[in-house]
């Protein structure tokens, strides 16, 4: 199986000042997320990563540098625009609370798979998924069935990854939350993907070391109930 780490990038004064950053460009982590970025980094040391796939954004990019100096990892980095943030169009840069009176608002929050961000460089959140999942789909053909990878990108990004992952409908993506570093780990396998964590800010990641030498164990497709326990 294939295990994938999604990492959200760390906090960011654009997060504090409750703007939708978009790809605005120069966004990088404000102080608590630079210590974010650094604690993840800890809690990732002695982790095999076969590579770490990042958005092209300036935050996601800062989040990798800080995670992977601090774990003391010299793990190759790669740059996919694939997972980098939801393209918003004129909603960019704009604060939610403004946002929240617009009447596209409720489409998002309630019916996001029938979105389409405004202006000429808008997207569907139902584009940016897909070019999320194939993103993800395509790193775990390229580094094989053994890799254990991580993806460092956006909130929205991860939770419509997480919800294909689930089998959930893009429509009820909004229940699923992921904070600023948070982690959350995907096992993909021939069958289907299995959901180790979700939102994990805190606590030891040794879970996801080799159980023998030079393999990690094998979750079960056949096991009542799926997943990696016994």
């Amino acid at each position: 199986m294939t295990t994938v780490l999604l990492i959200r990038h760390g906090r960011t004064k654009a997060n504090t000042d409750g703007l939708l950053a978009g790809w605005t460009p120069g966004v990088m982590l404000d102080e608590a997320g630079e210590k974010q970025a650094i604690a993840l980094g800890e809690r990732v040391a002695g982790l095999p990563l076969a590579a770490v796939v990042s958005s092209p954004l300036e935050r996601t990019l800062q989040t990798t540098s800080m995670m992977l100096r601090a774990g003391r990892l010299a793990t190759p980095v790669h740059e996919d625009s694939r997972v980098g943030e939801c393209h918003y169009g004129d909603w960019t840069g704009a604060s939610l609370k403004t946002l929240a009176k617009d009447p596209m608002w409720k489409v998002v929050q309630g019916h996001p798979s029938a979105a389409v961000f405004p202006g000429a460089d808008g997207e569907s959140m139902a584009q940016m998924q897909a070019r999320a999942v194939s993103a993800v789909r395509s790193w775990n053909e390229r580094l094989g069935e053994d890799a254990l990878y991580a993806v460092v990108s956006h909130g929205d990004v991860i939770k419509a990854i997480l919800a294909d992952a689930m089998g959930m409908h893009l429509d009820q993506f909004q229940r699923i939350v992921v904070n600023p570093c948070s982690v959350s780990v995907v096992n993909y396998t021939p069958l289907r993907p299995f959901i180790e964590r979700t939102n994990d800010t805190g606590g030891s990641l040794s879970g996801l070391l080799p159980k023998k030498a030079g393999k990690r164990a094998r979750s079960s497709d056949a096991a009542v109930g799926g997943g990696s326990g016994s």
